[in-house]
């Protein structure tokens, strides 16, 4: 306990440096904006928009376009191939792949430098200041944190510099001195396979006195109950007894937290929400007794919001967050260390208050899948049907998706119900084909679906003609533009449409 408290003392300015956040939230946002444009201003970005010239957000707004990733893809490709100061000043070595958009299987995002300290490895540290601070009759340190990861591999060949899962770019740079208190090592936590990482996982964690947990739910699962197969105790409590917190984040902890309090049946048990992506790490949970995040306003990112409901008008509102309004729902956009500049990320949150800002994450700006990291986009979902129908002679007249969650033996699927205009010739190979059609489009698919590890096969269930219309016109939405969500995160409107298909 002596270690914790020491290092609960060396964090104890940065708490009060986020107490600040109450009553300096704009000063800290206008401050970040002009530390980025100074920064990038000899970029070949910042001279193109004119950053020399640009003292305060309103020039800045004028200036500089909405971006996503199809835009600055070019970019970022030649900033992947060696060019300097393209984006972010000097040449950027590391990019985190993630999933990808409707032109390409992958996005790789540029993780700059300062980007990798301030905007990740900052935001860590912050998490154990908070829950320390929360906790201080904590032992987070008298023991080892369980971290896990993904992996990378070389980009393009080029010296030091490295493509992959942005746990992986964060474990290979990680402080020697973190190492000291993490388990695995980074010869097994940087595997590629992942049936062979978790069970060299599981047989390495299984002696070590575990205090903590980092990672993905769905992930992290899988280890711990192989972890139990292997010792064969009941839960991880006979196992660990010291284990205390789960640092979490990449999906929805809701479907997964009873799951958890069977695994972990105790009540010192702590689960804290991050706001980690491959973009940047943007919030955490402050309280542990309010499922809103903090956000984060001094890590080197700039703020601004587009109001849901004006999201797809050619010129919407985007406000900074010093203009936001509570209970609204917004789409992020950002501006960060790592040369994006104005990105549409595609999350949506609704701020629960202001003085200081706490979110929810709502969502997507476009329906998806993402219950465990597959971030399923309907595109992809269209094309993979499309694929399919042309190999096995179905046409598909309606159609919605949604996860069937982790079960006690760790295992999950998509569930698609799907009303046929023509059915397939071999519903078998219908399903075979859409799953490896999916795996082809989406790498965060591919990668949940490997040797069916997190992710099991999908399941198409045939429904009854006219079903999707019945379900509308109760709804009182039959006609016009209104339709049924082709992905959803949520099992509500599936299941209500399999209620009716049984009602036949």
């Amino acid at each position: 306990m002596i270690t914790t408290k020491l290092i609960g003392a060396a964090l104890r300015g940065r708490q009060h440096t986020i107490d600040k956040y109450a009553t300096e939230g704009e000063a800290m946002q206008r401050r970040a904006l002009q530390h980025l444009v100074h920064c990038a201003r000899h970029t070949e970005w910042g001279i193109l928009h004119g950053y020399s010239d640009i003292h305060s957000y309103e020039q800045f707004a004028s200036r500089v376009p909405i971006t996503d990733y199809d835009a600055l893809k070019g970019y970022i490709e030649r900033m992947r191939h060696g060019e300097r100061h393209i984006l972010w000043p000097g040449r950027v070595r590391w990019y985190a792949k993630s999933s990808g958009t409707t032109n390409d299987k992958s996005k790789f995002i540029p993780v700059s430098r300062e980007g990798l300290h301030n905007l990740h490895y900052k935001g860590g540290a912050d998490s154990v200041a908070l829950y320390l601070r929360s906790h201080p009759q904590s032992h987070l340190f008298e023991g080892k944190g369980l971290i896990l990861g993904g992996s990378h591999a070389p980009n393009y060949n080029l010296r030091h510099s490295l493509v992959g899962d942005l746990s992986a770019i964060l474990i290979e740079n990680i402080n020697p001195l973190v190492n000291l208190v993490r388990v695995p090592g980074k010869e097994i936590a940087l595997l590629s396979d992942f049936e062979e990482k978790m069970e060299r996982i599981a047989h390495c964690i299984k002696d070590y006195n575990i205090t903590n947990l980092s990672g993905v739910p769905s992930w992290m699962m899988a280890v711990l109950h192989r972890t139990l197969e292997i010792t064969g105790k009941a839960n991880l409590c006979e196992l660990w007894p010291m284990l205390e917190v789960f640092f979490h984040g990449g999906v929805a902890f809701t479907p997964y937290r009873e799951q958890y309090r069977k695994l972990i049946p105790s009540s010192h048990m702590h689960y804290m929400e991050t706001y980690n992506a491959s973009e940047g790490f943007f919030g955490l949970q402050s309280d542990l007794a309010d499922p809103a995040m903090l956000l984060m306003v001094d890590y080197g990112v700039f703020y601004e919001f587009i109001p849901m409901d004006e999201f797809d008008r050619p010129n919407p509102t985007i406000v900074p967050l010093w203009n936001i309004e509570v209970g609204r729902h917004y789409a992020m956009v950002i501006s960060t260390s790592c040369g994006l500049w104005r990105y549409i990320i595609g999350d949506t949150v609704k701020f629960t208050q202001k003085d200081p800002y706490k979110f929810i994450i709502t969502g997507r700006t476009k329906h998806f899948i993402n219950a465990f990291g597959e971030e399923l986009v309907v595109d992809n979902a269209e094309q993979g049907l499309r694929q399919a129908c042309a190999a096995t002679g179905a046409q598909v007249r309606e159609y919605t998706a949604a996860p069937i969650f982790m079960d006690s033996n760790a295992q999950c699927l998509h569930q698609w119900l799907i009303e046929f205009a023509t059915p397939p010739t071999d519903m078998a190979a219908f399903v075979t084909l859409l799953d490896q059609a999916l795996q082809s489009l989406n790498s965060d698919y591919e990668a949940k679906r490997h040797k069916d590890i997190t992710l099991q096969l999908l399941q198409v269930i045939p429904a009854r003609r006219g079903l999707f219309d019945a379900w509308l016109k109760a709804k009182g939405k039959l006609g016009g533009q209104h339709k049924v969500p082709r992905l959803s995160n949520s099992r509500h409107i599936i299941d209500e449409l399999l209620l009716l298909n049984d009602e036949k």
